[in-house]
């Protein structure tokens, strides 16, 4: 058989877990030392891990990435990150901070408290942005 070589399949999508973790009104923001959206500030999260359950993929990455010990508190929202390069599914939760200051570790360059009123001035993604206003919304219904 002549021809050109059949094309290969699209990727699988990928299956992150992050969090979004409350201290009183403060949310956990890191800065993104990896690719994709690389320099960019956002919540910690990473890759699930074969065997992992998502929110134990969230308290691990939070764990590694801030040094911040944490407590699911529900699920908030999920969410799909598409471009050129990649497809993630990302679960994300909602988090009560339990222990630890945060210190950047893992794949992270800056991690720190925000006051929410401020997150606007930390150019997130406009889907991290959304999903922590929808944490809150969620945090506070839930007393």
């Amino acid at each position: 058989m002549t021809g050109a070589p059949s094309p290969l399949p699209p990727p699988i999508p990928g299956i992150g877990a992050g969090a979004v973790v409350w201290r009183g009104d403060e949310v956990l923001l890191i800065r993104r030392g990896k690719a994709p959206r690389l320099g960019q500030w956002s919540i910690p999260g990473g890759r699930v891990e074969r065997d992992e359950t998502a929110a134990a993929a969230a308290v691990r990455e939070t764990l590694e990435e801030t040094g911040c010990a944490i407590s699911i508190t529900g699920l908030c929202d999920v969410v799909d990150s598409i471009a050129d390069d990649h497809h993630m599914i990302l679960i994300d939760f909602t988090a009560r901070w339990l222990s630890g200051e945060p210190v950047a570790g893992d794949d992270a360059m800056a991690a720190r408290f925000v006051p929410f009123a401020a997150i606007g001035a930390f150019g997130l993604w406009s889907e991290t942005e959304r999903v922590i206003a929808l944490s809150r919304a969620q945090r506070d219904a839930n007393g």
